[in-house]
């Protein structure tokens, strides 16, 4: 019940601000620029008033360790999306990789919560580090075009073959959120899913606090500078020339 009134929300806040104009800019990569400013404006005012103050909040109560010990965790769950898109774009090394990293953070690691797998790495030769994969790059690597940029409610910058991508992940690949086996879902699980999700949210929002003061800072138009920076890096991301470190504007 929880996705689908989300997905209805997305499609009424598309169909409602789409309908505000979507005049062509000199980006071509932005055809949409006019609907895509208003959405990040909302998202702006969002971030302002919400999801920032409470990851304030978050840093300022919690103390570093658990904050990395719970950033740990998400980062494992991840891990299993990681690898699922690892083996579909036939990249075998960095499935093996994620895959390792799940198994031995999960069971040595006390279920992510200590990156152990990373320790084995930088004390080994055996490169065990995070990778970042998800399935709009699985597409990318399959030859789809990214299409026109897209800021999209709620998750911010994206692009249509992107934001299709996230879809598959969030809704089939990862473990907190997936549908697939929704028929057996019960109220405890609802609960606990629930509770995981927001939690992790809530962590991706407090790492972003320092990101967010650099962009405050360095951009005159935080907009275009998000929009080159996310498309720059996606196509990189596409084209592995460098899949071992997370992407902090995905």
């Amino acid at each position: 019940m929880r996705y689908l009134l989300l997905t209805k929300i997305f499609t009424l806040l598309l169909v409602i601000l789409f309908a505000t104009g979507c005049a062509s800019t000199h980006n071509p990569d932005d055809p949409l620029e006019s609907m895509n400013r208003s959405v990040f404006e909302v998202n702006e005012m969002l971030d302002e008033h919400l999801m920032e103050p409470v990851a304030r909040g978050y840093k300022y109560i919690v103390p570093d360790p658990i904050e990395m010990v719970v950033g740990n965790f998400f980062s494992n769950i991840n891990d299993v999306v990681v690898t699922a898109n690892s083996l579909l774009q036939l990249n075998f090394e960095s499935a093996v990789a994620s895959g390792a990293r799940v198994l031995i953070n999960t069971t040595f690691g006390m279920l992510g919560l200590i990156d152990i797998a990373s320790d084995v790495s930088m004390a080994s030769d055996i490169n065990l580090d995070k990778r970042n994969e998800d399935f709009g790059q699985t597409l990318g690597r399959y030859g789809i075009g990214s299409g026109p940029y897209l800021v999209l409610p709620f998750f911010g910058p994206s692009s249509v073959r992107d934001a299709v991508g996230l879809g598959v992940d969030v809704f089939i690949a990862d473990p907190i959120s997936t549908v697939i086996y929704l028929n057996n879902v019960n109220a405890l699980d609802t609960v606990v899913r629930s509770s995981v999700g927001t939690g992790r949210l809530l962590d991706t929002r407090a790492q972003l606090l320092d990101v967010q003061k650099t962009l405050e800072e360095a951009a005159l138009d935080k907009y275009e500078f998000i929009r080159d920076a996310y498309l720059q890096r996606r196509e990189s991301l596409v084209n592995n020339y460098d899949t071992s470190e997370p992407d902090e504007l995905d």
